[in-house]
C-alpha cells in the first residue's frame, strides 16, 4: 500500500468516526435494516429516508412481518417515496427469504444477486455494510467524490470502468463497512454537488480537482435529457357520502396503486371534457354538478405531469355495473378512509386538497342529505 493511499484511509476514516450521522440502521448494522435503508436510499434524499425507515421498521420489524403483510399495506407505507417497484421488490424478496433462506438475508454476494430487486450495487452495499465484506460501493455520492479526487474529465457514467477500478484499488481490507460509508458520507455532507466545503474536507490535500481548480466543473455533466410534458384530467366522483376509487392494473404505470378515474387530454380537448370522456370510458359513469377541484403538478423521471382534478356527483346509483377496462377493482370509500390507500403523487395531492375544497365539501354535504332522506 502506498503512503498516499494509507494517508487517505487514515484521514477519511478518522473524519467518519467523528462526523458520521446517527442514522438508525447504523445502530447494530442489522442486515434487514441495511437492506431496507439501501433500497429506500435509491433516488431519495437521506432526510426523507430516515423518517420513512422508522415508520417501516415500526410496521414491519422483521422480514417475516414484511413477507406476511398485504401488498396494499406495503405500498401505503411507501407512499410518497416514488418508484414503487422498490417496495414491491422488497415485499417479494421478503417472501423469497422466508421460503428459501429461513427469513434471513444471505451473507453470500452471489446469493444476494439472485433475490428480487438486488443488483450489483445493492449486493455490494449489503455485503460490505451489513457483513463488512470487502466489496466497493459506487453510488452517486462516491462517484462525485472520485471524480473530484482524481479530476475525471468524463461524465461519471462514461467513466464507470475507471471509477470501479479506483474503488477496488482504494478499498482497505477488512474496513469496507466504514470505508464505503465514509465515502458516501463525505459526498453527502462535504463534497456536495453544489458549493462543496473543500476547507472542511479531510482529504482535500490529495484532491486533484482542487489542485487543478476544477472542483466546480467536476463531475462533468452528462447531456441533458429531454423532458416530456403530460396533461391529464381526473374525477373525484361522489355518491352517498362516498368516493369512487379504482386500483390500477398490475401491468400499468404505478401498478396496483389506487387512483381516481381519468387520463390524458386529447389534442384540443378541454380538461373538463377530457375528464368526463375518460370517466365514461373507464367506468360507464355519467356525472352531474361538476366542480373544478384543483390543478396539481408533479414530476417523475423525464416526465412533467399537470393533473386537472374535478369533483362531481354520480348521475345514477352506486349499484349500477361498473366497467373496468383500465383497472382491476374498485371501491366506494368515505373521505376519511382515503388515507388507508396508496395513490400516485398527483392523486395524493388531490386527496390532500379535499378537506379544504369548498366545492368538494358542498357536493359531499348534498349527497349526505340525499342519503339521509
Amino acid at each position: 500500500m502506498t503512503t498516499e493511499i494509507h494517508s487517505l484511509h487514515h484521514r477519511l476514516l478518522a473524519w467518519f468516526r467523528t462526523h458520521q450521522r446517527p442514522l438508525p440502521w447504523r445502530g447494530g448494522y442489522d442486515p434487514y435494516h441495511v437492506w431496507v435503508a439501501e433500497i429506500m436510499g435509491q433516488q431519495t434524499q437521506m432526510d426523507r429516508v430516515v423518517s420513512y425507515f422508522r415508520r417501516w421498521i415500526q410496521a414491519f420489524p422483521h422480514i417475516k412481518s414484511l413477507a406476511e403483510a398485504p401488498e396494499d399495506d406495503v405500498l401505503k407505507l411507501w407512499e410518497g417515496l416514488g418508484y414503487y417497484h422498490r417496495a414491491r421488490n422488497l415485499h417479494a424478496c421478503a417472501q423469497k427469504l422466508m421460503a428459501e433462506h429461513h427469513g434471513r438475508l444471505p451473507a453470500d454476494r452471489n446469493a444476494l444477486l439472485r433475490l428480487p430487486g438486488i443488483g450489483p450495487y445493492t449486493a455490494n452495499a449489503i455485503a460490505s455494510i451489513a457483513f463488512n465484506q470487502d466489496y466497493p460501493v459506487l453510488d452517486a455520492n462516491v462517484r462525485r467524490v472520485f471524480c473530484r479526487l482524481f479530476d475525471v474529465g468524463d461524465p461519471p457514467r462514461q467513466a464507470t470502468g475507471y471509477l470501479q477500478r479506483q474503488a477496488r484499488l482504494l478499498l482497505p481490507a477488512g474496513r469496507a463497512r466504514d470505508w464505503n460509508q465514509a465515502l458516501m458520507e463525505l459526498g453527502a455532507l462535504v463534497c456536495t454537488p453544489r458549493r462543496p466545503t473543500c476547507a472542511a474536507c479531510p482529504i482535500s490535500s490529495q484532491c486533484e480537482a482542487r489542485e487543478q481548480g476544477t472542483v466546480a466543473v467536476r463531475p462533468v455533466p452528462a447531456g441533458r435529457q429531454r423532458t416530456v410534458t403530460i396533461v391529464m384530467a381526473t374525477g373525484v366522483i361522489v355518491a352517498n357520502g362516498k368516493i369512487f376509487i379504482q386500483k390500477r392494473l398490475p401491468t400499468d404505470v404505478w401498478p396496483n396503486l389506487w387512483e381516481f378515474p381519468g387520463g390524458r387530454l386529447l389534442a384540443g380537448e378541454e380538461p373538463c371534457a377530457a375528464m368526463q370522456r375518460e370517466v365514461l370510458e373507464e367506468t360507464g359513469f355519467h356525472l352531474r354538478q361538476i366542480r373544478k377541484l384543483a390543478t396539481v403538478r408533479h414530476s417523475y423521471t423525464i416526465y412533467r405531469v399537470t393533473l386537472h382534478g374535478f369533483a362531481a356527483l354520480l348521475a345514477g346509483e352506486t349499484t349500477i355495473p361498473v366497467h373496468l377496462p383500465a383497472a382491476q377493482e374498485y371501491r366506494w370509500v368515505r373521505p376519511a378512509d382515503l388515507d388507508r390507500y396508496a395513490f400516485p403523487a398527483g392523486h395524493r395531492q388531490l386527496v390532500a386538497r379535499l378537506a379544504k375544497s369548498q366545492a368538494f365539501q358542498e357536493l359531499l354535504r348534498r349527497t349526505d342529505k340525499a342519503t339521509r332522506r
